[in-house]
């Protein structure tokens, strides 16, 4: 997937590795909870068309983010990499809006036939003035930007995740054979309470794929979480006031469903319309707790999902 582009410094052309899009319906969650959030980290205006990043090294083996605002063109290369086509992204240098030392995102890739990938040495033109090289979140800690990234992870692999959760274990949701006071107790309880919670793997924390490691259900506290409550509290807040574009964010699901990705101050939600939700929250890191769909949550994420920002 690699093209060419003489915009970064000393006209030396860029080796592009890969390239992500930056637009209100997509973004790299690591940047922030929504678009305006992702464009301030990178000093960028959070205009409605979006931008594309362009990832690549130069000559010497630096690391650059090209920010481009030719969004279709990075869409196209986007999607034929993701068909094993190849395609050869190249802007237009009228495209280009700025070139950012570092990357964002970690990138297991190289450009071949170039030093190792490093950050570009300081301008002695620039005064110290220059941005600071971007880099991905350091993976030793747990906060916002693991949180969103393992909500992501959640969300790519619902299947494997949706599998570990026992409705009846997880929820108290009692068999068919149950009295209609029994399930209505158990639909009560399901909206926010606190389940067995599923670990996040090791490998899902250092961006990897990995298969989803599940706690011990018995370790698990009981009643209701209070970061759930004020996810779900929050969450319900945005459909009486819209957040900034992003913080709601909606993809295709199987048999005609969506998949949210709803973000706020210190929690993520991953939910399918037609299914539960899981819940990420800064105050328990690596952990990803199921929300029964109970009386409450089928509503809440219809109405997310009629105000959600969908890719074009």
């Amino acid at each position: 997937m690699a093209g060419t582009q003489d915009t970064v410094a000393d006209d030396d052309a860029l080796y592009v590795l890969t390239a992500v899009l930056l637009t209100p319906a997509q973004f790299p969650s690591v940047l922030g909870d929504d678009y305006v959030a992702a464009c301030g980290a990178l000093a960028l205006e959070p205009y409605a068309e979006g931008y594309g990043l362009v990832l690549g090294q130069d000559g010497g083996g630096a690391r650059w983010t090209v920010v481009v605002d030719d969004v279709s063109l990075v869409a196209v290369a986007i999607a034929s990499w993701d068909c094993g086509m190849e395609y050869d992204l190249s802007p237009d240098d009228r495209s280009v809006v700025c070139a950012l030392p570092g990357w964002p995102l970690a990138v297991a890739v190289a450009a071949p036939g170039v030093p190792a990938p490093h950050d570009p040495p300081p301008d002695p033109e620039a005064a110290g003035e220059e941005p600071v090289p971007l880099a991905p979140p350091d993976t030793e800690t747990w906060g916002p930007a693991q949180r969103r990234l393992g909500a992501d992870e959640v969300a790519a692999q619902w299947a494997a995740w949706r599998e570990q959760v026992d409705d009846e274990t997880a929820f108290g949701r009692p068999s068919e054979s149950a009295g209609d006071a029994d399930v209505e107790a158990a639909e009560k309880a399901e909206d926010g309470q606190d389940p067995p919670v599923h670990k996040a793997s090791e490998d899902v924390q250092q961006e990897e794929a990995g298969e989803p490691e599940v706690a011990d259900s018995d370790s698990a506290p009981s009643g209701r979480h209070p970061g759930i409550r004020r996810a779900l509290d929050e969450a319900r807040a945005y459909v009486a006031a819209p957040p900034p574009p992003g913080r709601i964010r909606s993809a295709f699901a199987p048999g005609g469903a969506r998949t949210l990705r709803v973000d706020g101050p210190g929690w993520s939600l991953v939910a399918r319309t037609d299914d539960i939700a899981f819940a990420l929250l800064d105050e328990e890191p690596g952990e990803v707790l199921p929300i029964g769909r109970g009386r409450e949550l089928p509503g809440l994420l219809t109405a997310l999902a009629d105000m959600a920002v969908r890719p074009a």
